[in-house]
C-alpha cells in the first residue's frame, strides 16, 4: 500500500490551500480514508475522516473550514483547506486501512508540510 500526498506548503492566514492523496495497492472504494495532523510538539490529531459511502466528520477546529472529499475512480481523497489560521501549521498525514481492532488505520502517508504564517 502507498499513500502519496501533495499540495503542502506557505500560506498567509485566511488563504486556502487543496491536499490530496493518491492511494495505490489498496481496495480504495471500500476504505475509510482521513487526514491527521501533527503540530510541533502535539501528539497526531484527526482533522477530517471519509467513509467508503462518502459520510463526513471533523474535528470541531476545523468544522466549516475544510472540506473532506473522495474520487474513487482515480484513488484520490483531498482536503481542501480555507480561512487557514496559524494554529493549523503542521504537518498533514493521509491515512487508510481502519483498523476497528486496533481502533486505528493502519497506512500512512509520509507526510505534507502546511505553514500558515504571515
Amino acid at each position: 500500500v502507498r499513500l502519496v500526498e501533495s499540495g503542502g506548503g506557505l500560506v498567509q492566514p485566511g488563504g486556502s490551500l487543496r491536499l490530496s492523496c493518491k492511494a495505490s495497492g489498496i481496495a480504495f472504494r471500500v476504505n475509510s480514508m482521513a487526514w491527521y495532523r501533527q503540530a510541533p510538539g502535539k501528539q497526531r490529531e484527526l482533522v477530517a475522516r471519509i467513509s467508503p459511502s462518502s459520510g463526513t466528520n471533523y474535528t470541531d477546529s476545523v468544522l466549516g473550514r475544510f472540506t473532506i472529499s473522495r474520487d474513487n475512480a482515480k484513488n484520490t481523497v483531498s482536503l481542501q483547506m480555507n480561512n487557514l489560521k496559524p494554529e493549523d501549521t503542521a504537518v498533514y498525514y493521509c491515512a487508510a486501512g481502519w483498523l476497528p481492532s486496533a481502533n486505528q488505520f493502519q497506512y500512512w502517508g509520509q507526510g505534507t508540510q502546511v505553514t500558515v504564517s504571515s
